[in-house]
């Protein structure tokens, strides 16, 4: 796909294990790799956000970046058009407040939203002493608008999962919502999909 020999593909990941951006597990004559941290993911997602915008050459690549800039995975959270509707969606119903200050990254879960979520089947349990994020902002790509990361974000594509109301398409990072998914979700957040 990156239009690069094998050798010169091999080179590079290699490069990126030593500096430790990619992590390796080799199993028999394969190699799998994987991104180092969360924090290599933020950092790649935050780089494509002021990236130029793809070439579209072929039809095929025309459909598929609109299933992603539709609905897709973002490193464990929802993205896209169905990711930021959501995470609207939670402001506007008071379940989440802009941080404080511009330049803070995270979401503050309201009172009002801590029952909703519960209601809603999702139970944040954070371990003592984790460093990990619990509603992060995330810009999107594809949008340029926020999205809603960390543990809540992962917690909130999971359950919809769940419930069915959404399906990860096989080999892809593409989701699509189901009809029920698109009622309960006019019924729960006010979003129309």
């Amino acid at each position: 796909m990156a239009g690069v020999t094998p050798q010169t593909a091999s080179s590079h990941l290699a490069k990126l294990v030593e500096g430790g951006l990619l992590e390796v597990e080799q199993q028999g004559r394969h190699r799998y790799y994987r991104l180092a941290n969360k924090e290599i993911a933020y950092l790649i997602e935050t780089m494509a956000s002021i990236a130029p915008p793809v070439q579209i050459r072929s039809l095929r690549q025309s459909d598929q970046l609109q299933q992603l800039s539709y609905a897709r995975t973002c490193y464990g959270h929802l993205a896209g058009q169905l990711g930021i509707a959501l995470c609207e969606a939670l402001l506007r119903k008071g379940y989440l407040a802009e941080p404080e200050e511009a330049q803070m990254k995270d979401y503050h879960i309201t009172e009002k939203g801590t029952q909703w979520f519960t209601n809603f089947g999702i139970e944040l349990q954070v371990k003592p002493g984790s460093r990990r994020a619990i509603a992060r902002k995330c810009l999107d790509w594809s949008e340029r608008r926020h999205h809603l990361s960390g543990l809540l974000g992962e917690q909130l594509g999971q359950r919809l999962l769940e419930l069915d109301w959404t399906r990860q398409k096989k080999g892809s990072r593409s989701i699509e919502v189901t009809e029920a998914g698109k009622k309960g979700l006019y019924e729960e957040l006010d979003i129309s999909l």
